[in-house]
C-alpha cells in the first residue's frame, strides 16, 4: 500500500497543505520574516513524518526523496508571496490543516504497516505523523499545541488511522483503502469546526461553585469528581 501512487499523492497533498497551513501560522500570528515562514512551513510540513520514521528506524523520506523537501517550501512560499490575499479567508488556514490532518494519518499508518508494526502501533503512529509537525509549529510560535486545546483535532486522525489500518487489514484496494479514511478524518474535523463539536471535559471549580449557587446549595467544597460535555 505504502508504494501506490495513491499514498504517494496523498503524502505530497498533505506535505503541501501543511506546508501552507505552517507559511499562513508564520504570517498572521508570529509575523515572520521570509526565512522564518519557510522554515516554520517546512517544519509543520515534514516534522511529523520525521518523527514517524524516527520512531520505526528508518531513514526518514524527506531526506530520501527531493520532492518532499520541493512541495513543502512550495506551499511556504505560496503562502508567503499570497498572505495578503490570504488573509481574507479566515477559515483557509483550518481548512489545510484539515486536508494535512487527514491525508498525513493515512499515509503514517500505512507506512507503519509496512515496517511490519502491529495493528495499535501503525494507529500510534498515524497519529502521531498527523499532529507532530503541527505541534512543532505551535511549540516554535510559543502557543499551546493545537492537539491539546481544539477539539476534534486528535480524534479525526486516530479515527482516520483506525481505518486505514482496518482498510489494510481487510486487503481493501489502495484508492479506497487510502482515499475512504482521508475523507471521513476531513469530514469530522471540519463538522467539528462547523458546529463546535467538542470531547468531554473535567469541570472546573469555578463551574461547579456557579451551578451549586445558581441552584441554591451550598459549596462544600468537596469534590465530587466526573466530567461533562461542555
Amino acid at each position: 500500500m505504502l508504494h501506490s501512487p495513491v499514498i504517494l499523492a496523498l503524502d505530497l497533498l498533505g506535505t503541501f497543505a501543511f506546508g501552507l497551513n505552517g507559511a499562513l501560522t508564520a504570517t498572521r500570528a508570529a509575523r515572520l520574516d521570509l526565512v522564518g515562514v519557510l522554515v516554520l512551513g517546512m517544519m509543520t510540513a515534514l516534522g511529523g513524518g520525521i518523527l514517524r520514521d524516527i520512531l520505526i528506524n528508518v531513514p526518514p523520506t524527506t531526506f530520501g526523496d527531493v520532492r518532499y523537501l520541493a512541495v513543502a517550501a512550495g506551499g511556504a512560499l505560496v503562502a508567503f508571496l499570497l498572505s495578503v490575499e490570504l488573509e481574507r479567508y479566515v477559515r483557509l488556514i483550518t481548512v489545510f490543516d484539515a486536508i494535512g490532518l487527514s491525508v498525513f494519518c493515512v499515509t503514517g499508518a500505512s507506512k507503519a504497516l509496512d515496517a511490519g508494526l502491529g495493528s495499535v502501533q501503525a494507529v500510534l503512529l498515524g497519529v502521531i505523523t498527523a499532529v507532530g509537525g503541527g505541534t512543532l509549529r505551535d511549540v516554535v510560535v510559543q502557543r499551546v499545541p493545537t492537539v491539546l486545546t481544539s477539539d476534534f483535532y486528535a480524534v479525526p486522525a486516530l479515527i482516520g488511522a483506525v481505518l486505514a489500518v482496518a482498510a489494510a487489514g481487510i486487503g481493501a484496494p489502495g484508492l479506497v483503502g487510502a482515499l475512504v479514511p482521508a475523507a471521513v478524518a476531513f469530514a469530522i474535523r471540519m463538522l467539528g469546526v462547523r458546529y463546535g463539536l467538542r470531547v468531554p471535559r473535567p469541570r472546573t471549580t469555578r463551574s461547579r461553585r456557579s451551578r451549586r449557587r445558581s441552584s441554591g446549595g451550598e459549596d462544600t467544597g468537596l469534590d465530587t469528581g466526573g466530567a461533562h460535555d461542555g
